[in-house]
């Protein structure tokens, strides 16, 4: 068996309200990042994507080089310990963030250098003209910003002048180099350069100032803040020029973006508006308004090659404008901003997943599209998905403790639901299309969103799966009951051992044939599911629990997703597996933490 790198399925930014997310973008593609992972991406073929996993701790921003060969983007330190304990020392310890420089040319990703900057978040990055010199700003304790050389990390200049936390930095670009910061103090400090030092501080905003741009010229730069204000000004000097007041904005301006050319702005706002400027006359082109509601408030933005605006919603939304377009975006971009737990086929080219905070997505692996359902969504992490293979329905559970139905074509939410007695682990649907829930301490049959029985064993139900009449249970006392559903009543038919750990996925071949079991030490083992014996305990060579597990069409693969980021097809971590198509077309596709969807050409040698 031999497999390649197919499309690749990107998850959308991280957002939080109130805070600016800073997107950037590089040769016609947008750069953001989101979790630990950074993402470079072609709107045009969303399938055509970057993805930097060399952040072991939350990433926060990411900028290419104005040459295109490097990116520099920043994380929490704290390697090799979780997220929440590095984050906890950080504080604690008062460690400085770190900033990765990466080469983007090729697939290998080669570390550049990896520096220390400031003792606190880093909220922006910012190249210099000659892609040398990077100046990373944030919330610091002895300072708010630092400038040094990309290749040594050794410092070039100061970066002075602010009291609070610095937001946003801009470079110009052309010699004399200039730079702007803009911080939470109501500031924009000007800076001379390099070695970079203080020239001004400039006082024009009343409220934090969101962020700093300047124009591919040089010429200009501007500055748009929580004050709902805009104002530009001289890249050379820091004189002010003017504020943009024509027809402005009611909320905080969380980005600004210039045109190639410079002749235009455009900015987004928690208002809900995007809006086009005119840099010379100072006027407003054009207004879009996103919608109604939090979700819709815009927290960033970045202007992407000629033509196309992008900006962010709360919800993680990229919504994509055309100057050209007045009335509403020509695209908006949906995707998970969480890890991804579950996932589930709708028909051989599309499927589902559902994510942490309770969203389900839809996938083409024709169109490379993603969409959000629609209907009422979980409100907690969405934990299983199933398919029944009688009528195409899609039952979902999630930690509000509730069975969800989804249409068979995977388009919504139907608005029936059933409860649960306690939280949920695994889901699987029956012949009769029958959904078994195993959850704590109990297992429950679901038929038309209403209980029709429940088994109290006395070990720990961890994972259940059916085909037919059959049910399997698996336990954390490592076993795996075999059951006969008759419609009415579960009953108990065989204990098949040879588990390691506590059963963490199971899975029945299509033809019935076969059951196999993953646990949480790594160790897959198939059973004979019609003559209810041990097989094999040598499938698979996991170091960590299985999540998921996946069979093609002819029951003569099986794929599985584990902990320790492998996915391993025999006779952060992966939480799903599924064979498009049933493996008609050798197409895998695998997700996980990250959110993000990676499909895999697989090819068997017989």
């Amino acid at each position: 068996m031999s497999f390649k790198k197919a499309e690749i399925y990107p998850p959308n930014p991280v957002t939080a309200r109130g805070v600016s997310t800073k997107l950037s973008s590089s040769k016609g593609k947008i750069v953001y990042t989101t979790g630990r992972t950074v993402i470079i991406r072609d709107l045009k073929n969303p399938s055509l994507a970057t993805v930097y996993s060399g952040h072991i701790q939350n990433a926060t921003v990411a900028r290419i080089s104005p040459s295109g060969y490097y990116c520099a983007s920043a994380d929490i330190t704290g390697k090799g310990r979780s997220s929440a304990s590095a984050k906890l020392e950080a504080f604690l310890l008062n460690l400085p963030f770190q900033v990765n420089v990466w080469d983007t040319v090729g697939e290998d990703q080669v570390l550049k250098g990896e520096y220390k900057v400031i003792s606190g978040r880093v909220n922006d990055l910012a190249w210099d003209g000659e892609s040398k010199r990077i100046i990373a700003v944030g919330d610091g304790k002895e300072k708010f910003g630092h400038a040094f050389m990309m290749d040594t990390g050794s410092a070039t200049g100061e970066i002075l002048g602010h009291s609070k936390v610095i937001n946003a930095v801009s470079i110009r670009h052309q010699r004399p180099f200039r730079a702007a910061t803009a911080g939470d103090d109501n500031l924009i400090v000007f800076h001379s350069g390099a070695p970079y030092k203080y020239e001004k501080t400039i006082k024009t905003h009343t409220k934090f100032v969101q962020d700093v741009q300047y124009a591919a010229s040089g010429d200009q730069f501007a500055s748009v803040g929580s004050d709902a204000k805009i104002f530009l000004y001289d890249g050379k000097t820091g004189d002010t020029l003017a504020e943009v007041s024509d027809s402005p904005h009611k909320g905080s301006i969380t980005a600004c973006s210039w045109s190639p050319d410079g002749k235009s702005l455009f900015t987004s706002s928690a208002d809900r508006t995007v809006k086009l400027w005119d840099a010379q006359t100072q006027k407003a082109v054009t207004t879009w308004i996103v919608g109604s509601g939090i979700d819709h408030q815009q927290v960033g933005g970045t202007w992407v090659g000629d033509t196309d605006l992008v900006s962010l919603s709360m919800s993680g939304d990229l919504n994509l404008f055309d100057p050209r377009t007045g009335d509403k975006p020509v695209r908006v971009f949906s995707a998970p901003q969480k890890s991804i737990n579950a996932i589930t086929p709708t028909s051989s080219t599309t499927f589902l997943t559902g994510t942490a905070d309770g969203r389900v997505y839809s996938y083409s692996s024709e169109t490379t599209e993603t969409k959000v359902l629609e209907g009422e969504a979980h409100t907690n992490n969405v934990s299983g998905l199933a398919t029944s293979s009688t009528d195409g329905t899609v039952y979902s559970i999630g930690f509000d403790d509730r069975v969800r139905e989804i249409q068979a074509d995977g388009s919504s939410f139907l608005p029936a639901s059933a409860p649960t007695s306690s939280q949920p682990k695994g889901i699987t649907v029956a012949g009769d299309s029958t959904v078994f829930v195993a959850e704590i301490g109990v297992v429950e049959a679901f038929r038309s969103n209403q209980k029709v029985f429940e088994l109290k064993p006395s070990y720990q139900p961890s994972a259940v799966g059916a085909h037919g009449t059959l049910v399997a249970i698996g336990g954390e006392d490592r076993k795996v009951r075999l059951h006969e559903w008759d419609g009415k009543a579960l009953k108990e038919i065989a204990v098949l051992e040879g588990n390691q750990g506590v059963v963490s996925a199971l899975a029945f071949s299509p033809d019935g044939k076969h059951l196999a079991s993953g646990d949480s030490s790594g160790k897959l083992i198939l059973f004979d599911a019609k003559e209810r014996k041990l097989l094999t305990s040598r499938w698979a060579h996991h170091s960590a629990r299985i999540n998921s597990l996946s069979w093609t069409a002819d029951s003569a693969h099986c794929a599985s997703g584990s902990l320790d980021t492998h996915v391993n097809a025999g006779p952060g971590g992966i939480n799903g597996v599924l064979w498009l198509d049933g493996g008609k077309t050798g197409k895998l596709v695998s997700t996980g933490f990250d959110g993000v969807v990676r499909a895999w050409q697989v090819t068997f040698h017989l």
